[in-house]
């Protein structure tokens, strides 16, 4: 689950994603992209292959019985040991375990499942049927720890915010950094309240421009070739939307879905629910900068005023 505004020039929806074959995308990496195409995925999941004869396997995907066949198909005659989770959505997570079964290899991530905050009295999680609850790494790599195969060696890059223990992963020596939902060519990234938390997420967009990476291979679409201006004109169009809820909040606008049909005009309406969350993420956000007031903890219903 990812996609949530792609209406701006700043978006790159050029992307072949030739289902079932492994595609090469670097040295020693390949993309097999699962047919889960959808508004919130795109053409699917990628799920990347790193390695020659011995391989970690970053985000297996969906239950998808086809995309684990060609996955299978694709790591024949190689040794897997290891499996990279960058976060526990539904279309990512899942396979690892399948994978597990069938080649004995070790499961690595931030850890499980977590919302970025408890639950208010009375408050549904309204993505909680995309969450893989499941899901447990046997390792739990903190950030900036590493694990390493054959000719390979992946550094945990922890990047809350579209879930909390989202992390990407760095591929040592080569500047190629597995971005997964954090930062993608083809739209933003969701950040739905009480899984992901907006501060979170623009803070790791922060650290993400102390580093030198030169390319990044997203779990959806295509690779972001220039990171770093990038991840700038990124925080620069968060930070306009930021600006756009603050403004209609200031002009009296106080109700979440009335604010949406403003900013997001010209978005897909299928996706309006995902922006409502997000931004209900950049209220929280606001109310804990001490710049928007809200009667109790902020919620989708409002209202809101200036603080």
């Amino acid at each position: 689950m990812s996609g949530e505004d792609q209406a701006t020039p700043l978006f790159v929806t050029a992307f072949d994603p030739q289902h079932g074959i492994a595609v090469p995308v670097a040295d020693r990496v390949q993309r097999l992209t699962a047919p889960n195409s959808g508004p919130f995925t795109f053409h699917g999941t990628n799920t990347y292959i790193v390695g020659d004869r011995s391989v970690c396997v970053i985000d297996p995907g969906p239950e998808d019985e086809a995309h684990f066949a060609a996955l299978l198909a694709a790591l024949e005659g190689r040794e897997v040991t290891h499996i990279a989770v960058s976060h526990t959505h539904r279309d990512h997570s899942p396979l690892a375990r399948h994978l597990k079964e069938k080649t004995g290899a070790i499961i690595v991530a931030e850890g499980p499942h977590r919302p970025a905050r408890p639950l208010f009295e009375g408050e549904s999680n309204p993505f909680a049927e995309s969450a893989d609850m499941a899901f447990t790494p046997d390792i739990a790599l903190a950030d900036g720890e590493t694990v390493a195969g054959e000719g390979w060696r992946l550094t945990a890059v922890h990047t809350p915010g579209h879930t909390a223990n989202h992390a990407a992963f760095a591929l040592d020596g080569t500047g190629i950094l597995f971005s997964a939902d954090h930062v993608m060519a083809w739209a933003t990234s969701i950040v739905a309240p009480p899984d992901g938390a907006m501060g979170d997420y623009m803070a790791s967009l922060e650290r993400l421009l102390t580093r030198d990476d030169r390319l990044y291979l997203p779990g959806h679409g295509g690779p972001v070739s220039q990171p770093q201006a990038f991840v700038r004109a990124l925080r620069t169009h968060r930070l306009m939307r930021e600006r756009a809820v603050l403004e209609q909040i200031r002009k009296g606008v106080d109700r979440i879905p009335d604010m949406v049909r403003v900013i997001y005009a010209s978005t897909d309406p299928r996706l309006h629910g995902a922006a409502a969350l997000s931004v209900l993420a950049h209220i929280e956000d606001l109310v804990e900068k001490g710049l928007v007031m809200s009667d109790g903890p902020p919620r989708l219903t409002g209202p809101y005023r200036p603080a």
